[in-house]
Formats: C-alpha cells, sequence, structure tokens
C-alpha cells in the first residue's frame, strides 16, 4: 500500500491530511485499547476527546486521585476504561499504563507529554520489557514529507533513531534499522528500502574513516540478519531520496533515489533532523515510536499538540494489531 499523493493533520487540507486521514481510518478499525496517563494534561484530554469522537483508538484513562475535576471532565466524555493509579509517588500513574501493556489488558500506551524520555524509558523498560530477542531499544518517527523528486507526491518517511541511542554501535544500528523496517510494514504497509546514512556515498568521504566504517559494518551485519530486507549504504541523504543523485553519485538502484526508511548514524544526526525537516520543511512528525519492547508504546515530544497524540496512538493501535511474531525472525 502507498501512502504517496494522500496532508498536514486531520483538519487540513490536501494530501497530508488525506495521509493522516488514512492512518487514522486504519488504526479505528483495529479496535485497539491505548492507555494514557496523562490525564492531568489538557493536551492529553484533548487527544482523547478527539480519539472518541472519531473510534480511532478506545481510550483507557489512569486517573490520578490528586485531580479530582478533571476526572469529573474525562468521565463525562470517554467511553472506556478508566483505571485509577495503583502505584504510589510521582511516576505512578506512567507505571500503572505500562503495567496495563505488560499484562494485555491494554494493547499500547502513549506518554510523554508531560514525561521526559528517561523517565517514560525507564518505566517501559522496567515494566513491559524488551520483545523476545531484542537486543536494543531505539525510536522512529513517521515523517509525512514532500518527496524531492519534483512529481508534488507525499509520503511518509521513516526515520531513526531519533531519541533513544546516543552513540549506536554497528551492531546496534543494525538492529534499529530491521526494527525500523518490521514496523514500518506494519504500520504503513508498504516495502522498506532502508538506506544507512552518512556524509559520504560508497567511499566518496575517505573510505577508511571511522564514521563511514561503522555504517559499512552495520550495514553488513543488518543484511546477514534480515536478507529479505533492501538496504543500502553508505549513502549521503540526497543520494538516499532523490534517484537523479544517486544515479550522478553512481548509487542509483532499488534502494538508492528511493528510501523510505533512512538509518541515522547517531542520535545527534537524527533529531536534528527530523526537527529541521518538521520545522523548516513543514513535514509532519508523528512519534517517537519506541521500537524493541514487548508492547507498542510511544514516547511523545514534551511539546506535542492533540494531534501529534492521536497519530501517535493511531500508529501504535496498527502496530498493535499486527500478526505477532517473534523478533529474531528477522534476526536470522
Amino acid at each position: 500500500m502507498s501512502l504517496a499523493g494522500a496532508a498536514r493533520g486531520s483538519a487540513g487540507r490536501g494530501p497530508r491530511a488525506g495521509i493522516v486521514a488514512d492512518l487514522r481510518a486504519r488504526a479505528a478499525r483495529t479496535g485497539r485499547r491505548v492507555a494514557f496517563p496523562e490525564t492531568g494534561d489538557p493536551r492529553t484530554l484533548d487527544a482523547v476527546r478527539g480519539m472518541v469522537a472519531g473510534a480511532i483508538v478506545a481510550p483507557v484513562l489512569v486517573l490520578d486521585a490528586a485531580q479530582p475535576a478533571t476526572h469529573d471532565g474525562v468521565r463525562a466524555f470517554a467511553q472506556s476504561l478508566a483505571v485509577p493509579v495503583v502505584e504510589p509517588g510521582p511516576g505512578g500513574a506512567l507505571a500503572t499504563a505500562m503495567e496495563l501493556a505488560r499484562a494485555g489488558e491494554v494493547d499500547a500506551c502513549v506518554a510523554g507529554a508531560a514525561h521526559t524520555t528517561a523517565a517514560v524509558l525507564r518505566a517501559a523498560l522496567r515494566i513491559v520489557g524488551k520483545a523476545p530477542g531484542a537486543r536494543v531499544v531505539s525510536s522512529a518517527f513517521y515523517m509525512i514529507v514532500s518527496r524531492p523528486d519534483g512529481d508534488g507526491s507525499e509520503d511518509m518517511i521513516t526515520f531513526t533513531d531519533c531519541a533513544v541511542v546516543p552513540e549506536p554501535t554497528p551492531d546496534q544500528l543494525a538492529d534499529i534499522a530491521i526494527a525500523a523496517a518490521r514496523d514500518r510494514v506494519r504500520v504503513v504497509g508498504d516495502t522498506p528500502r532502508v538506506a544507512f546514512l552518512s556524509y559520504s556515498t560508497y567511499g566518496s568521504g575517505g573510505p577508511n574513516a571511522p564514521a563511514v566504517v561503522r555504517v559499512r559494518e552495520a550495514l553488513a551485519l543488518a543484511r546477514q540478519r534480515a536478507p529479505e530486507v533492501l538496504m543500502d549504504g553508505e549513502l549521503q541523504g540526497d543520494a538516499a531520496v532523490v534517484a537523479a543523485v544517486a544515479e550522478r553519485k553512481g548509487s542509483a538502484g532499488a534502494v538508492a533515489g528511493h528510501a523510505n526508511v533512512l538509518v541515522f548514524p547517531s542520535l545527534d544526526a537524527g533529531n536534528i533532523a527530523y526537527k529541521l525537516v518538521e520545522r523548516l520543511g513543514g513535514a509532519v512528525a508523528i512519534g517517537p515510536i519506541l521500537q524493541g519492547l514487548a508492547r507498542p508504546c510511544a514516547d511523545l515530544s514534551r511539546g506535542a499538540g492533540p494531534d501529534d497524540i492521536i497519530n501517535a496512538a493511531a500508529v501504535t493501535a496498527l502496530l498493535a494489531a499486527a500478526p505477532t511474531s517473534r523478533w529474531g525472525e528477522m534476526h536470522r
């Protein structure tokens, strides 16, 4: 399934609204239950109202007894389960939401609007845990962008890792790439074309430079573990996504010039890239969605708005609805 040509926010117009609407409609068909531990945050409550109105997911609200007025408002419109905090302390609601996910009482958890990434990750790792066979937990953003080939089409591009692993080793980078490819199939439904990014294309920046060697080693490991996935590297950003540039640089192929999964060599590179593409390029950034956990979880940016929360919940619902399989099936 291609999302090309389909725009910004569900209330907007044009192709990006179509991509977002399609994402939410597919999530609605899954009927998945998603826990929200930040019911004291008005953005979360606005998002929950939108999810209930559109039947996008069934929100499960973890209520903090210290905010009874807010809870009265929540109960007035919520159509699904509201549960009390069962763990004491300031992180009790987050821990409760993760416990619901671990136990299978909900299908996913969305947090981060009012919690730091460190807090969300700690709770997810301690309570939900890694997926069977997973060696690293990472993240991905699903970026709705204009394709740079000049035809005006738009698509959803995976950026990984932009939020979790600061300096991934080649082994970690390989696992991050495979996780992103696997999840893209579940979220977008098309064929992943994975580009390992660098400042160099096929040695143009110095074939023996340590940073280039590290990316090449990661690509080799990923190909060993998931030979069925289309991958290429090392590629500069333009060679990865612009066919004409890939041809000029001698890297044209199934991936180069057509990549839809961009694997960044470091957290610096990934985080900077997604924020610039979002803020200067007008892209819609959905995520970060955590990869490698036993249950789908999203770690929102603390700058997230209601639409961002709804979109992240939709992605976690699609991940939860996909046929389950052991992590090792893509790590042969």
